[in-house]
């Protein structure tokens, strides 16, 4: 009888100290309901971001047109010129700055010969890509649904910073 409650009791303790607590699976599936909160969420964040970031621009010497995408852009009409192509290369090169215009990486991003549609880039810079001339140096004001969004670039960028980059068609 004692080796049969010792046995037991050696069993429960082992199956005790191996259970793990229930978490959720990586990238788990999320209700309608939490879908809703986080879409109305951000909603609400990017009505606040382009309220500061306009009022942001309207202080600053250089003139920012809104562009459809939902940035700005330093030059008037930009997303009205003809638009670059799939497939066709570009090499370009930005930087990157919070809005109290301090830098955030020392070095710049480059890319040479990226082909539009094959590369993974900022949907702000792709975008402005598409439309910026060769030589040409312009400037993003950027929401942070376009930028790294609700997770940052899990480096220096937190989670829901706008930014400002400085992007040139080389």
């Amino acid at each position: 009888m004692r080796k049969l409650v010792f046995i037991s009791l050696v069993s429960l303790l082992s199956c005790n100290r191996n259970a793990q607590p229930a978490h959720p699976p990586v990238g788990g599936v999320l209700s309608q309901k939490d879908l809703d909160v986080s879409k109305e969420r951000m909603k609400n964040l990017n009505t606040i971001e382009r309220g500061h970031i306009q009022q942001w621009a309207n202080s600053q010497p250089v003139k920012y047109y809104p562009t459809q995408l939902n940035y700005w852009v330093t030059v008037e009409g930009y997303d009205q010129r003809e638009r670059r192509a799939d497939n066709t290369m570009i090499s370009y090169s930005y930087d990157l700055y919070d809005f109290d215009e301090t830098k955030i990486y020392d070095q710049s991003f480059e890319r040479r010969d990226a082909k539009f549609g094959h590369f993974d880039e900022l949907k702000a810079v792709e975008n402005a890509l598409r439309f910026i001339r060769n030589g040409e140096e312009v400037t993003l004001l950027v929401p942070s649904s376009l930028a790294y969004g609700t997770f940052g670039d899990e480096k220096k960028i937190d989670n829901d910073i706008p930014l400002i980059i400085k992007l040139k068609a080389l």
